[in-house]
């Protein structure tokens, strides 16, 4: 903050922006400068001849600036519609993880009412803390990612048009990249790769808590500290191979299919926006796709993730994979399949819903 001083007659002011009357009072505010006055003897009487004004920062100001940049408006999108989700529909998250790793009834109104005679009320919302904390960076990461990547990708096509495909040596094999891979399909595989590998320990926690609430303090850091001290890193990181294959072909398939169903229907009806019941139908139904399609490899990741917890872990996710169809059969790889559509549908739809509001109200200055 830079002070500059100056005379007034015989005032002597101080001022960062300026000069200034001196003042008979002891503060003051003038165009947005806080200001002090400082006594002097003057004839019997005090003299506030001597000002010193401090100029106070427009944080509200800046604070807005921040969040019209397209970047942070989508991060903190993600991150308020992740959160606003998990808060509605955390009961039906804490039923799919307990069918998923095989706990308790195989029906979806057996696991409740085995939740409400035990645990009551609370107990469907049992790792909610721990998922909350969770949401919030893994939806802002995921969503983040994926609109950052697609734009770059979709730059650099254009850019690869006019100039050629970018092209890799090794020794005398020449291989040029493809020209025609999707930027959404790539956005959304590396949304997920991205947020996986920086929240798993989160999810591993967040899992074990809503299984076995005796087994881990209800603390979230006492949990996690007991984890880090009986297994070490690789206890947070339990089952992250099998969460990165199969986050791959669900990250790649949801993302792909919300923007070409989003697409194809504003062409199809000629409008260039959708309304929010669109936007949740849409969601809806790419998350619906995507469960199908990978949902034997997140029973495989469930079992690796809990299965220090049942007394007999799977070496990799074959082996968690085999296991699951010698005990209950191919109909087993989609054992909660139901719940997770439950969880999955609303919770896609609601997300976007949520995702694309935030985003309009960030960006409307820069949407016209």
């Amino acid at each position: 903050m830079g002070v500059e001083e100056g005379f007034r007659g015989n005032k002597l002011t101080l001022a960062s922006i300026g000069f200034a009357e001196a003042r008979g009072a002891g503060a003051f505010k003038d165009d947005g400068l806080l200001g002090v006055g400082l006594p002097k003897p003057k004839d019997g009487y005090l003299d506030w001849d001597v000002a010193v004004r401090l100029s106070l920062p427009d944080v509200g100001a800046a604070v807005r600036t921040l969040l019209r940049r397209r970047e942070i408006a989508e991060f903190v999108s993600g991150a308020m519609a992740g959160t606003m989700t998990k808060a509605v529909l955390a009961p039906l998250e804490t039923i799919r993880t307990r069918m998923v790793v095989g706990v308790g009834s195989k029906q979806i109104f057996g696991t409740f009412m085995e939740i409400m005679e035990h645990n009551g009320w609370q107990g469907l919302w049992a790792g909610n803390t721990i998922n909350m904390i969770r949401i919030i960076p893994t939806q802002a990461i995921e969503l983040g990612t994926f609109e950052c990547v697609k734009r770059s990708m979709t730059s650099a096509q254009l850019r690869w048009k006019e100039d050629g495909c970018p092209k890799i040596q090794l020794g005398g094999l020449t291989i040029e990249l493809p020209l025609h891979l999707s930027p959404i399909a790539v956005g959304g595989a590396a949304a997920g790769i991205v947020s996986t590998l920086v929240c798993h320990p989160l999810e591993v926690l967040k899992d074990r808590l809503t299984v076995n609430r005796d087994a881990y303090p209800r603390n979230i850091a006492l949990a996690f500290n007991k984890i880090y001290r009986t297994e070490g890193v690789g206890g947070l990181y339990a089952g992250l191979c099998p969460t990165l294959v199969g986050m791959l072909p669900y990250s790649t398939c949801y993302y792909f299919m919300y923007e070409t169903i989003k697409t194809s229907y504003c062409r199809a009806h000629e409008k260039k926006s959708l309304s929010r019941p669109e936007l949740l139908v849409i969601g809806a139904l790419s998350g619906l796709t995507a469960s199908m399609i990978s949902f034997p490899l997140e029973v495989a990741r469930k079992r690796l993730m809990v299965g220090a917890l049942r007394g007999r872990c799977p070496p990799n996710m074959v082996a968690a994979l085999a296991e699951v169809v010698k005990e209950e059969g191919f109909k087993g790889l989609f054992r909660g399949w139901a719940a997770s559509s439950l969880k999955v549908m609303p919770t896609s739809g609601v997300t976007w819903m949520f995702y694309e509001a935030c985003k309009d109200i960030l960006l409307a200055p820069h949407l016209a």
